[in-house]
């Protein structure tokens, strides 16, 4: 796979986790990639289980979006800085709607395979920052 396609589809992925797009998302990430989330004691699989953490967001959430900052490919893997956004309007990990906003900025790490779809996911901690901006934790 090109570094240039692994972009485009990252685009794609962008547009998946704002829409919730369970087709795209069958599209994109492969039927056995795991992925370990804080909404999940075990590992979710495959695009319905990466959709799952969109929907548990935005239980909490119910506007959040993620938008792609800056991307960096090399060979299968794309390192991207995203901003994710917004509104603390439903219970979130036991903690009441506050109506508070927050932005944070969230790294994460995708590695492709040979077809082209998501077989990894590692990202950093970016529940920190969310947590922070609802007032629930105070800042450093």
């Amino acid at each position: 796979m090109s570094t240039e396609r692994n972009k485009e589809l990252m685009k794609k992925f962008e547009t998946m986790i704002n829409t919730a797009d369970e087709l795209l998302a069958e599209e994109l990430v492969d039927a056995n990639a795991s992925f370990y989330t804080p909404a999940s004691p075990e590992p979710l699989y495959g695009g319905k289980g990466y959709l799952s953490v969109v929907y548990w967001m935005r239980s909490g959430f119910s506007d959040v979006q993620w938008k792609l900052e800056e991307m960096i490919a090399e060979n299968n893997k794309v390192a991207v800085r995203w901003t994710c956004i917004g509104t603390h309007d439903g219970e979130f990990m036991g903690l009441k709607p506050t109506g508070k906003k927050f932005s944070t900025s969230i790294m994460n790490f995708y590695y492709f395979n040979e077809q082209g779809k998501i077989t990894n996911d590692i990202a950093s901690e970016g529940m920190i920052g969310i947590l922070r901006g609802i007032g629930a934790i105070n800042p450093a």
